[in-house]
């Protein structure tokens, strides 16, 4: 990857696309008929509060809208690269027209704006921006180090953050719901079996516990007797440990090395095929 500008997430979407003009303000906005708008397929907000859309689209009757919706131009339509939240409140407040800027983007340009609009906005629930990070990642071939510098957070943050996607759906439900916190989500994955995390999930949820308060009862439950009971596993060795995390940088996903007494054998995770083409272009430039 070529090398970019390393700036924090508050020095806007330059961070991610340092090369690429700034968003004018004031400059090039044009009215355009709601009904040739259209959502971006790729916005990694996938939930939008109703009731503080309700709100919006009252603020827009009395003051319309303030800051103009960004766009490109599809074959006669308009696909909302930022401010998607102003063009459903719009909608409910059945304006016609709405104040928009046009650019000619390229789509990876269009995805990027997208994903760092809702991270500084801090719109996305923790697994929508697991989820842009791993759009980086898997279409931008980010490592989780360049996220960590483009967007102001710690690469133990960015790690955490996608780890939340290996957590089982039920898992992801409840914390986009705000149930429980990407703490209890790291307790909870202290858990090998998928019902056992729901279950706990739930005492969580239940018993209205801390972070702090989850994690005794977790580490009770394993130290059960009819935990105890069960094998344990081989703890992996600290060389393994450390190749480990150095693969996990060089792929940017989570690499697991099994050393058996006759052989071994390493499992890299992919989560999409998108992100499979992505491996196979990283070992085809490793030759």
């Amino acid at each position: 990857m070529a090398t970019q500008k390393k700036m924090a997430l508050g020095r806007g979407i330059t961070a991610l696309i340092p090369d690429s003009e700034p968003v004018p303000i004031n400059t090039g906005i044009q009215m355009i008929d709601i009904n040739r708008i259209e959502p971006n397929k790729r916005q990694p907000r996938k939930k939008f509060d109703d009731e503080a859309l309700g709100e919006l689209a009252e603020s827009i009757k009395l003051f319309g809208i303030l800051q103009p919706l960004l766009v490109k131009e599809e074959d006669g339509f308009y696909s909302v690269i930022a401010g998607e939240r102003r063009w459903r409140a719009a909608r409910l407040a059945k304006l016609k027209e709405v104040p928009a800027i046009v650019k000619n983007y390229t789509d990876l340009e269009t995805l990027q704006i997208a994903l760092i609009e809702n991270i500084q906005r801090q719109d996305l629930n923790p697994i929508e921006e697991a989820e842009c990070f791993k759009k980086l990642i898997d279409e931008f071939f980010f490592s989780q180090e360049d996220i960590a510098q483009k967007v102001g957070r710690s690469r133990t943050y960015v790690t955490y953050a996608v780890g939340l996607l290996n957590l089982d759906s039920r898992i992801q439900e409840f914390i986009m719901d705000g149930k429980i916190t990407p703490s209890h989500a790291r307790v909870i994955s202290q858990l090998e079996d998928p019902e056992k995390q729901v279950s706990c999930a739930e005492s969580i949820i239940e018993k209205e516990l801390s972070a702090r308060e989850a994690e005794r009862m977790i580490l009770a439950y394993k130290n059960s007797p009819s935990e105890k009971e069960k094998p344990a596993k081989k703890a992996p060795e600290p060389d393994f440990l450390r190749i480990e995390e150095e693969l996990k940088n060089l792929f940017g996903t989570k690499v697991v090395i099994h050393d058996g007494r006759k052989k071994g054998k390493i499992e890299i995770e992919y989560y999409s095929k998108d992100e499979l083409d992505r491996l196979l272009l990283l070992f085809k430039n490793a030759r």
